[in-house]
């Protein structure tokens, strides 16, 4: 009984000392190894529209061709985010967590020395396999090692980093564009920058050790959990550990919530990625004459003022307002801002009005749905699913992403921009609904409570001294149990039971 009691109170102690610890330096160094990976993907699959624009000025490629060049990684995304995140939960999240950004290094690499479309289109789908995997790693690690106040804040700043790595593609190309390069030479160059931060990725995450809460939950080893996690967090978080009994929950007691997760990203990614990977398409359709560097220059003004300010405010609001309030908010603004566009035509003749509006909807999808998708599927699933149900949820979003980007120019040629935009807003408002009914808000639970984790079943000693049974141990005290920690005077006997 003795080994029951002990083994159940250390694998609570490993979840619980990481639940509570202030957010310190190991939590940061968390937010810079996660988000650097997070940068790359961005990055990569951002600057795609651009480059292949100047690349098709001496390939001459057909728009089938260019939607196959700029949606494929997408797709590749789609995979790579399913099977690294089952891969992850099963062998471990240090196991995979260096392998999709050696896949990300050497898609960008090959991408820059591409000669034709077939070429560039395999270089993408490795590296799109790499970005998929980096989702629900990224995410996962960074939720498992953060505390129960400032978790949100946490995986959201992780997610931020896709702002500076969506910012960043445009503004190299443009530097690259100003200084004169040709605009062949432009491409390759910004296309093969995008190995360098994925190279530094591989080495942050060797030194960073397997998440203690997979070990200790998923695979019983809280001896080994509770070493790494007081040598990461230097001493901060520390408990006993011994092997204890692991979870097994089944992945059919999550389908609402795989619905959820998974539904609300698709129907977000499909607008979302659609409009920012086509964003130099969508500029030309309404400024047709516009020149490259001008195209590129408004990309960057519109994503710099409304977009970014929206991931700030989303990761320093998440734990106040809740996921599920900002999600929903987001979304309903994001309708309001896509019917304006595509029911108000004279907006596209207007230049202050139309970025003015277009850049709205940027702002609710960062301070709204863009974040909150990424965090919470980080949240809901279960330690033993937890990358699986992000990596189904982010993989079946970035099918919704590959969808919206391969047809953004049929789109726009058959239905015209205003027709893309009320597109948009009919998908808006099916994840605002999707939403409502199928998310539970996560913010100021435990990981362990917002997962709807079962803990092991174990005799738990109250504070009277007296032992009883409990079908299961309590997530938090609040529940009505206490944490099985005998006094210190407490007699041999007891001590021995």
């Amino acid at each position: 009984m003795a080994a029951a009691v002990n083994n159940t109170v250390h694998a609570r102690e490993v979840t619980e000392a990481l639940n509570e610890v202030k957010f310190s330096g190991f939590h940061l160094r968390a937010i810079i190894t996660a988000g650097m990976g997070f940068f790359t993907s961005a990055y990569d699959l951002a600057i795609i529209g651009t480059a292949v624009g100047l690349a098709n000025e001496s390939w001459k490629a057909s728009p089938t061709e260019i939607g196959l060049i700029t949606s494929c990684s997408l797709f590749a995304t789609f995979v790579g985010a399913i099977l690294f995140g089952s891969m992850a939960d099963r062998i471990g999240r240090k196991s995979v967590y260096g392998l999709e950004a050696v896949l990300m290094t050497i898609g960008a690499l090959g991408s820059a020395f591409s000669f034709g479309v077939w070429q560039l289109v395999l270089w993408r789908v490795i590296m799109g396999l790499g970005i998929g995997g980096d989702y629900p790693l990224s995410a996962v690690i960074m939720s498992e090692y953060a505390n129960r106040q400032d978790r949100g804040k946490m995986v959201g700043m992780v997610f931020s980093c896709q702002a500076i790595g969506f910012l960043a593609g445009p503004i190299v190309i443009l530097t690259l564009l100003a200084a004169g390069v040709s605009h062949d030479l432009a491409w390759r160059i910004a296309l093969g920058i995008g190995a360098l931060p994925a190279a530094g990725v591989i080495l942050l995450r060797r030194a960073m050790p397997e998440s203690p809460r997979w070990q200790a939950r998923a695979k019983g080893n809280t001896s080994k959990a509770a070493k790494d996690m007081a040598n990461y967090t230097d001493g901060l978080a520390r408990s006993g550990g011994s092997t204890t009994d692991v979870v097994r929950e089944p992945l059919s007691k999550y389908a609402l919530t795989l619905l959820g997760t998974a539904g609300c990203w698709f129907v977000f990614d499909y607008a979302y990625y659609g409009n920012t990977i086509g964003m130099p398409a969508i500029i030309n359709s309404v400024a047709p004459h516009a020149s490259m560097i001008t195209t590129v220059a408004w990309n960057v003004i519109i994503f710099g003022l409304f977009a970014v300010p929206g991931y700030v405010l989303a990761f320093m609001f998440i734990d106040k307002l809740g996921r599920k309030f900002i999600q929903m908010m987001g979304f309903a603004l994001m309708t309001l801002m896509f019917l304006v566009l595509g029911l108000v035509p004279a907006l596209s003749h207007n230049a202050a009005a139309f970025i003015t509006v277009f850049g709205l909807s940027y702002f609710f999808s960062e301070f709204g749905p863009n974040v909150t998708t990424f965090v919470l599927a980080a949240e809901l699933f279960p330690v033993n699913l937890r990358t699986t149900g992000h990596g189904i949820s982010s993989g079946i979003a970035k099918f919704g992403a590959f969808l919206g980007v391969l047809f953004l120019n049929g789109i726009l040629a058959k239905l015209g921009f205003g027709g893309g935009m009320l597109l948009s807003a009919g998908m808006s408002v099916i994840g605002l609904i999707l939403t409502a009914l199928l998310i539970k808000e996560p913010a100021g639970k435990s990981l362990e409570e917002a997962s709807r984790e079962s803990l092991p079943s174990a005799p738990v000693v109250p504070e009277s001294g007296t032992t009883r049974h409990s079908p299961s141990f309590p997530n938090t005290p609040a529940q009505g149990m206490v944490e099985a920690e005998l006094p210190e005077d407490a007699p041999e006997e007891l001590a021995s039971v």
